[in-house]
């Protein structure tokens, strides 16, 4: 490749990456809301829903997470269940142990 095709790359590379840029806060929301008036969601980010790690994964509990995450969708994992792999940065999983008992927050 000629140093000429690199740079023309190069250059539309950075200015497709930067259209997906945004100067939303870390973990908000895309700004709707469910019908429920909860903050519908964007992309996951784990650290805001680690402060549910302990608690019982409740249905409150579990919107509450996937609220201060930012992601669009929750799952909860129990032990043993057979989950798909596929990476969605949209959704939070959270693990829990055998007594529906919180023990992890993961985007994915």
């Amino acid at each position: 490749m000629s140093h000429r095709s690199l740079t023309v790359f190069a250059l539309s590379a950075a200015a497709l990456l930067a259209g997906c840029t945004t100067n939303a806060p870390w973990g908000s929301s895309n700004g709707t809301t469910s019908s429920t008036g909860a903050p519908v969601g964007g992309i996951c980010s784990g650290p805001p829903a680690q402060v549910v790690v302990g608690q019982n994964s409740t249905a409150k509990v579990v919107e509450d997470a996937r609220v201060r995450s930012g992601a669009q969708m929750a799952r909860v994992l129990r032990p043993d269940q057979i989950v798909t792999k596929e990476f969605d940065a949209t959704r939070l999983n959270l693990q829990v142990d055998a007594n529906g008992r919180i023990v992890a927050a993961r985007c994915g």
